[in-house]
């Protein structure tokens, strides 16, 4: 049994529980708008912005294009991003992501020197990770139960699963929740699972609301001992930090195998936890993302601009 302890840094708290108290103060306009839609009019936002990036478009222009005024859209996109529609568009940029790598250099090289017992100092959410034995991943889960549940979160809705041995699956549900499920099940064919919201809750809760954050996570892993490696280096970056395919290769002793460290990346089974929207080209563009790059691109935004990049 592969056991490992890793780091995970806090992010932001992006409290639900009072957005649905309160819906933005008083506006006539932003009374409209129920919290859980927040995240689905910065993606549209985000989505225009990536079009039009070469054209530039104006506050206005973006805001109409969301079916909001230009002053609530504003509002909406800097409370939700931490950072302003302009300084938005400047971070999609190569250049900028280039600089982001750069930036993020140091902070890689002190935690790779410091060791996972220092990391502690740095980041003060721990997560523990367990790896299925070779016969359990043969197995494809047989004997094992999995609860599930579909969750609002900062990012849209969830799938959260969990086995008795910790969270075994995380990911954005886009329209079909049904083939979100479909994923679950695919790569835990043999396993009992079930749908049980109230379980899951808490887990929810952990991870986006900072309830519960006395204990670490528990993640149950299955994979190769390949993707093991790779998924275990993803949690060694920090919130704040970018890095690229080759330099996760390095970091797991194998330089050379860039293209299966980007197929491991992919096939990550706990997204956002396992910080894989991290991993950027290191032309500067962001890549691939399972859940879609206007989501990458939002989660990254809220990360940078929290530690002032």
């Amino acid at each position: 049994m592969s056991k490992k302890r890793v780091a995970y840094a806090r992010l932001p708290k992006y409290n639900l529980r009072q957005e649905m108290e309160s819906e933005m103060d008083t506006d006539p306009q932003d009374e409209k708008l129920a919290p859980l839609q927040h995240y689905q009019l910065i993606e549209q936002a985000i989505q225009y912005i990536e079009t039009n990036l070469q054209q530039q478009p104006e506050l206005a222009e973006i805001a109409s294009a969301v079916g909001l005024s230009e002053y609530h859209f504003q509002r909406l996109f800097t409370r939700w991003a931490g950072i302003s529609p302009k300084r938005f568009m400047q971070f999609l940029t190569k250049e900028q992501a280039k600089g982001f790598l750069d930036q993020s250099e140091n902070l890689l090289e002190t935690t790779h020197q410091t060791g996972l017992s220092s990391l502690g100092r740095l980041h003060d959410l721990f997560v523990n990770t367990e790896a299925v034995t070779p016969g359990e991943y043969k197995s494809r889960g047989v004997g094992v139960n999995i609860r599930y549940g579909i969750h609002p979160t900062p990012f849209g809705k969830c799938l959260i699963a969990a086995t008795d041995r910790g969270i075994c699956h995380l990911g954005f549900v886009d329209g079909n929740e049904g083939r979100t499920i479909d994923g679950l099940m695919g790569h835990w064919k043999q396993a009992n699972v079930m749908e049980d919201y109230t379980a899951t809750a808490p887990l929810v809760n952990r991870i986006f609301l900072d309830v519960g954050a006395e204990t670490p996570l528990k993640l149950h892993l299955r994979g190769t001992n390949f993707q093991i490696k790779v998924w275990e280096a993803l949690l060694n970056i920090p919130t704040g930090a970018l890095t690229t395919y080759e330099q996760i290769a390095a970091a797991i002793g194998n330089p050379r195998a860039v293209r299966a460290v980007g197929s491991a990346v992919g096939d990550n089974p706990i997204a956002y936890l396992i910080p894989c929207h991290r991993v950027i080209r290191k032309s500067g563009e962001y890549g691939n993302y399972l859940y879609g790059s206007a989501r990458k691109k939002a989660i990254l935004a809220r990360e940078l601009s929290m530690h002032g990049l």
